[in-house]
């Protein structure tokens, strides 16, 4: 059955399934699509009763949500401690620190800048601020061991990961990640794997290919 992907190449939940998609060696067919751009929003709703990316297919079986797809791809922890920290990681990259790395941090830091977009250092000051709660955290769950450990790529590492390869990418915060021993050792890992870096976005194009 055929594997189709509704997503925007900048965005870390779609980078995430494309991340899941290469680690299972999966082949897609990629359909691009701005959720910002309003032209078009009826074609994405269409798709997506909220208008969001991405939007998942196999066959005719139709998914979305970021970590319901991963759970899809990717094969379930069958440890229940494990799975369970999983899930916790996933939940945690989206109520807690989606908002402060990504759209806040990545965003006004490094995204806006390379568009030549206004840039709101509110909005960056804010991301800053909240961002070392959220890492103290995921610190606190690479440290157990049971998600984060870097020893086999799963929904956790595949959901995190894009938002720290953002949230990196802006030296200050490169540097509260630096002071996380464990969640950096995670991430120097999984960075190196060629799911993560055969599907990271080239941002160069925002520079016009400098």
């Amino acid at each position: 059955m055929s594997l189709r992907l509704l997503g925007y190449r900048y965005s870390v939940y779609t980078w995430a399934v494309r991340m899941a998609l290469a680690q299972t060696g999966r082949k897609v067919d990629f359909q691009e699509i701005n959720p910002f751009d309003a032209r078009m929003q009826d074609g994405l709703n269409m798709q997506h009763p909220f208008g969001r990316v991405p939007v998942f297919w196999d066959g005719d079986f139709r998914i979305f949500e970021t970590g319901a797809i991963l759970s899809y791809l990717l094969p379930a922890e069958p440890d229940a401690k494990r799975a369970a920290r999983a899930r916790q990681v996933g939940g945690i990259a989206d109520s807690y620190g989606y908002l402060p790395l990504v759209r806040q941090v990545f965003s006004h830091g490094v995204f806006r800048p390379a568009c030549h977009e206004a840039v709101d250092n509110r909005e960056l000051a804010a991301g800053m601020a909240a961002a070392p709660a959220v890492l103290d955290t995921l610190e606190d769950i690479a440290s157990e061991g049971l998600a984060l450990s870097g020893e086999s790529i799963g929904p956790a590492d595949c959901h995190l990961a894009p938002m720290i390869g953002y949230f990196a990418q802006f030296a200050s915060g490169r540097a509260l990640l630096k002071g996380r021993p464990a969640l950096s050792r995670w991430f120097d890992t999984v960075s190196r794997t060629d799911s993560f870096m055969d599907t990271r976005p080239d941002l160069s194009e925002l520079r016009g290919g400098s």
